[in-house]
């Protein structure tokens, strides 16, 4: 019971973070318009990242798609990781850090979901289209 709920938390960690920072995307918020200008890829990459980290969110929920939203997710903070890394600083627009933190703990949050549910890895590989 314990760790359904710890997973529980987990999960909802993610999907507040990624889900809280769809607003912003599709809103087409300044500082989301800055990141993506300057990374080159406004106002695809905004839209884009938005979908798919609600698609994230969405397969994260579903017991079944855990392990598939958790590798997308995990994916994604990697990607917001390193865009923080090579292109646009830790700190973005004097938010102190704050996105580059969200995105550190979205992506540890991820990978304790790809971990509690590797066994499930092998039944991921055997979808059928």
């Amino acid at each position: 019971m314990g760790k359904t709920i710890f997973i529980w938390i987990v999960k909802l960690i993610v999907v507040v973070i990624l889900v809280q920072t769809l607003f912003f995307k599709f809103s087409g918020a300044e500082e989301s318009v800055y990141i993506f200008t300057k990374l080159g890829i406004e106002p695809f990459g905004r839209i884009g990242s938005g979908i798919v980290e609600l698609v994230a969110s969405i397969l994260i929920l579903i017991p079944r798609t855990t392990l598939l939203g958790a590798m997308i997710g995990a994916g994604t903070m990697l990607g917001a990781i390193l865009s923080h890394l090579l292109v646009l600083g830790i700190v973005v627009k004097n938010d102190g850090g704050e996105l580059f933190t969200l995105a550190i703990i979205t992506l540890l949050c991820c990978i304790i979901l790809i971990l509690r549910n590797k066994s499930k890895i092998h039944d991921l590989m055997r979808l059928k289209m």
